[in-house]
């Protein structure tokens, strides 16, 4: 399908990228999947090749090119291979957090690392037991006059065991959305990382468990308002939201991609399994779906270009890509047979990675409630 977001220049830089991933990135994916995580030379040289926090003003060693599209390039050509590079969580995820919300100060500490490379960035809100309920965070951050005093855990965090930079969530007064974000860099004291978690799929893309014990942080640690915490993970939600989307149908297109090629070269009963009307229905509908899907995804980039992508948009998009990659994959998984199954086929990690989609990021059930209660269907008791 032609898409007609992308100018030139984008096609441009998705030519170096993909040039630079087959060079340094694909050919150690394994090596990454055993390590469970990306080696940190690969962030280094990521960040030699200005392809990180691009929107960085050129005082902190950023290219001060804020368009999306750019990271749009960088979502299709490496989130959608099994190699655990996700610069869009460090790019798109996290990383604005600082870029929007932080002062002169802060950027001046942080973000030259950001842009390098040397500093991974990571944020912190999910809790044991608490889930997509960000208010009700138990995290807590207590004001000591001249210091914060930080204590909780959290979990399930991305980039948990490379991360240089924490942006942590935590309660910050009695009102349920009384939560600030605090920046915790590596070797704070009272700042532990727990296990390393071992999960189904995403094997080379870490995550962990995180520690604060008595966590003595400057006032300066603090993001904006100390109370306004909540506030800024709604707004950066819909960008998040779209950063997955895009990942999600680039993941099912991967998928798509490899399964035509198998079966227009796999023979079963003298003839190639692409022949048979089974597999010609299948993929047509599947290539159907995948097409919508990226109409989609580019409808709510230009909304997002704009500054109008709505959180009920953003909700839209992510419950639509994450089932479309879940089909997707489970169906190409089905055309490969017993191969399918096997660790060393692409597309049976593809299957293990692709059902966490429906889960983080806010799962398809909390994106159901936000696009019905935009339509006034909310609880109305």
């Amino acid at each position: 399908m032609r898409r007609r977001i992308f100018e030139p220049e984008h096609e441009m830089f998705r030519d170096t990228v993909r040039k630079w991933a087959e060079a340094e990135v694909y050919p150690r994916s394994a090596e990454f999947r055993r390590a469970g995580m990306v080696a940190r030379d690969v962030w280094a040289s990521a960040g030699r090749q200005g392809f990180l926090a691009m929107y960085a003003d050129p005082a902190y060693g950023g290219l001060g090119l804020d368009d999306f599209r750019f990271d749009m390039v960088l979502i299709e050509e490496l989130a959608a291979r099994e190699n655990g590079l996700y610069i869009p969580l460090h790019n798109r995820i996290v990383g604005p957090y600082l870029h929007r919300f932080g002062s002169d100060a802060q950027k001046r500490q942080h973000l030259p690392g950001v842009v390098s490379g040397d500093t991974v960035l990571a944020i912190a809100m999910t809790e044991p037991d608490i889930g997509s309920d960000l208010a009700g965070m138990r995290t807590r951050a207590e004001d000591r006059g001249d210091h914060w005093l930080l204590n909780g855990s959290k979990t399930y965090i991305s980039n948990g065991i490379l991360a240089g930079l924490v942006i942590v969530a935590a309660r910050t007064g009695t009102g349920r959305h009384d939560i600030g974000l605090f920046l915790v860099p590596e070797g704070t004291a009272g700042f532990t990382r727990g296990r390393r978690l071992e999960k189904i799929g995403l094997h080379s893309q870490d995550t962990a468990e995180l520690h604060f014990e008595n966590v003595k942080l400057p006032k300066s640690a603090v993001l904006g308002e100390p109370a306004g915490g909540f506030r800024m993970m709604m707004q950066n939600l819909a960008e998040e939201r779209l950063v997955g989307s895009n990942q999600f149908i680039a993941h099912a297109q991967r998928a798509f991609d490899i399964t035509l090629d198998y079966i227009l070269e796999r023979k079963a009963f003298g003839q190639t399994i692409g022949s048979f009307q089974n597999s010609r229905f299948q993929m047509a509908a599947l290539k159907t779906k995948i097409d919508a899907g990226w109409a989609f995804v580019d409808h709510c980039a230009r909304e997002h270009l704009e500054g109008a992508l709505t959180a009920d948009l953003a909700a839209q998009a992510k419950l639509l890509c994450s089932e479309i990659e879940g089909e997707v994959v489970d169906a190409c998984l089905q055309l490969h047979g017993g191969a399918g199954f096997m660790e060393e086929y692409e597309i049976g990690r593809m299957y293990c990675s692709a059902r966490v989609s429906r889960i983080y990021a806010g799962t398809s059930e909390i994106m159901k409630e936000i696009i019905g209660r935009k339509l006034g269907l909310g609880d109305r008791g």
